[in-house]
């Protein structure tokens, strides 16, 4: 288009006038466009032309200050996207108005980041899948620049691109870039634009901190905030992810705190990555900020299991192992505490005997510090920020050298199913607290302890009836209540469930089940089918059962539990189960019960209770002696005095 300005005179007689475009020479299709006429005093007429032909014509006088005529295009279509001139008889230079928004959008991409540093040179790539005959790269801003290449086809990509080189840059401005794509037939109808892509100077300034509200490591779902905080001076703050191409947020800070928030409403995972801040003021960039890792979990649905060797309570100074296990093949299991990352993720191995993928994580010299609660996840090496559903919680506590309590129960450690299971744990110690925990287990049962007239505390803890679930091994500990260590660990107690396979064992008695004191017994326990091991237990809950290796031996497997020596303590009624090593504490039916019996011991109180028997047979025996020699005495004298009695009447 031309814009001309006609008044009766000769070509010359006024100055060439400038064209301008308001908003810009290159706008959005349907943006209304103002054209400029400056410098027509005394102008009475002004005329746009299009590629030579009027367009619009206005009659008006220029009212503005700077002598300005104004013609207006609403809804700026395609086609009069055109050569504009302005004329008085001389006409103004021609200008060009590109019309954007006709074609879809090419990307843009810079290598090799966007963040920069100063006087960096840098290689933009502006890329279709569509075929377009020439790439246009804008530069936004005070100091606007363009570029213009032709496009060539990639084969590696399948696209077609357009590569340009701009450097070196500098932080003294803002550096946002668009790029476009258009045809030869219609070169100022142009694409939509391309994302903007700004770049980010890594300058000098102090550096801010980044921190994630609640947490980095955070559940797929879940809202968070993300915090910058930077020095007083900074104007604004800008969120990077590292690999993006664009920033992921700017945001002008909270006075008078200093620093700016980038809420998320709903964690997914594409948010996951690494993450870096960096703060502008009127001075310069300021350096970026530290890594912020951000992990979604709960993206694979397969929990691994937490479990802790040889249990969750250790003693200060000691080490303990946590074992991550899965069965789903996660490449990589890592371990946090208090959803913070604890020990660097270590890759998984496959275990056959379990058929399950683990990994160990090693705690050395464990110190009070070191108690809380730990969870493991899963995750593949190629997405090392998005993790699995988080295995159970596992709380760990740390034991200290207070005097260990005894854990018992009064119902016997082997029980048949169904029966009503309670430990008590006691201590002549005055535990405030006790806690119990089963061998392989991740809870604490907790209680509070109790005190006795006999100065012993205790807690009884009830676990129901007896079933798979609740048998295995425990311990229990003492604590106070001013401490935050728990005692040390009570002697281990297995709870065994019997009738849970279908052998039953026979017991005989060798040479017999009635022996005298002081002689040798052996109880045999055998079974027709091959077993792992043979348990002999003697009733009453105070008497600890006896394990012996099963021989297999003529068909049949056996094991001989000898006894030396025997005392009456021995006798009791014995019963024997077989178990296999696959399963410790899930035994077979018992064998019919042997009553052994001891005799001939002799005891002090017995050696007492003889003596005081002699004594007093000793004692009748004398008094019936004595009755005897005075019978005989007075018969003796009733004798004589007859005998004399007779002589005298004889001498008369």
């Amino acid at each position: 288009m031309t814009l001309g300005l006609r008044i009766p005179g000769l070509a010359g007689a006024f100055p060439k006038p400038i064209l301008r475009i308001q908003p810009d020479s290159v706008v959005y299709k349907q943006t209304t466009v103002t054209f400029l006429c400056e410098g027509t005093t005394e102008v009475k007429e002004c005329h746009l032309y299009k590629d030579g032909y009027q367009y619009l014509r206005t009659t008006e006088i220029p009212q503005n200050p700077r002598d300005k005529t104004e013609f207006s295009i609403s809804k700026n279509r395609p086609s009069r996207s055109r050569e504009i001139q302005l004329s008085i008889l001389d006409p103004s230079d021609s200008l060009e108005l590109v019309v954007t928004g006709i074609y879809g959008k090419p990307s843009l991409s810079v290598q090799p980041s966007p963040v920069v540093s100063e006087g960096s040179l840098l290689t933009f790539q502006c890329f279709s899948v569509k075929q377009y005959d020439r790439f246009v790269l804008t530069k936004k801003g005070p100091q606007k620049l363009s570029w213009m290449l032709d496009s060539k086809y990639n084969y590696s990509t399948q696209q077609y691109q357009a590569v340009f080189s701009v450097g070196p840059v500098t932080s003294s401005q803002r550096w946002t870039f668009r790029c476009y794509n258009f045809n030869k037939n219609s070169p100022l109808l142009w694409s939509e634009p391309s994302e903007p892509l700004e770049l980010l100077f890594s300058g000098t300034l102090h550096k801010p901190t980044i921190k994630a509200e609640p947490g980095s490591v955070i559940t797929s779902g879940s809202p968070m905030d993300i915090w910058c905080q930077g020095t007083l001076y900074a104007e604004i703050y800008v969120l990077h992810k590292d690999g993006s191409q664009k920033p992921w947020g700017t945001q002008i800070p909270q006075k008078p705190e200093n620093k700016a928030k980038f809420s998320i409403s709903n964690v997914t995972y594409q948010l996951a990555g690494q993450y870096h801040c960096y703060s502008y003021s009127l001075e310069d960039w300021s350096e970026h900020s530290d890594t912020l890792e951000l992990v979604v979990t709960e993206i694979y649905n397969i929990k691994p299991r937490l479990t802790a060797l040889p249990r969750p309570m250790v003693n200060s100074g000691g080490n303990m192992t946590l074992q991550c296990v899965s069965r789903e093949r996660y490449d990589k299991f890592i371990l946090t505490k208090e959803d913070q990352k604890f020990l660097s993720s270590l890759d998984s191995q496959y275990i056959h005997n379990i058929r399950q993928y683990q990994a160990l994580f090693s705690i050395d010299h464990v110190a009070p510090d070191h108690k809380g609660t730990f969870r493991c996840y899963g995750y593949y090496r190629q997405t090392p920020q998005l993790w699995s559903v988080p295995s159970d919680p596992l709380e760990i506590h740390i034991s200290g050298l207070s005097k260990k309590p005894s854990l018992l129960t009064h119902q016997g450690h082997i029980l048949d199913p169904g029966k009503h299971l309670t430990l008590q744990c006691c201590s002549d110690i005055n535990y405030d607290r006790f806690a119990l925990n089963k061998l392989g287990g991740a809870d604490f049962i907790q209680c509070d302890g109790q005190w006795t007239q006999a100065g012993l505390s205790l807690a009884n803890f009830t676990l129901g009836l007896v079933s798979n679930s609740t048998i295995g091994q425990y311990r229990c500990y003492g604590k106070h209540n001013l401490s935050s260590e728990w005692s040390a660990s009570s002697d281990p107690l297995a709870i065994l469930i019997t009738g849970q396979f279908p052998v039953k064992p026979s017991l005989s008695a060798k040479p017999n089940s009635t022996v005298h004191s002081g002689d040798n017994v052996t109880l045999l326990c055998q079974s027709p089918y091959k077993v792992d091991t043979f348990i002999l237990s003697k009733e009453g809950g105070a008497h600890k059962s006896q394990q012996l290796k099963a021989k297999f031996q003529v068909w049949e497997s056996q094991a001989e539990f000898s006894m030396s020596t025997v005392t009456s303590e021995l006798s009791g009624t014995y019963r024997c189960y077989a178990s296999e090593d696959s399963s410790l504490y899930v035994l077979s039916y018992a064998s019919a019960p042997v009553e052994l019996t001891v005799q001939g011991e002799v005891t002090l109180n017995s050696q007492v209770s003889e003596k005081q028997d002699y004594t007093l047979q000793n004692l009748i025996r004398m008094g019936f002696a004595g009755m005897i020699f005075i019978v005989l005495g007075i018969l003796v004298f009733e004798a004589w005095c007859i005998q004399r009695q007779s002589q005298c009447a004889a001498g008369k």
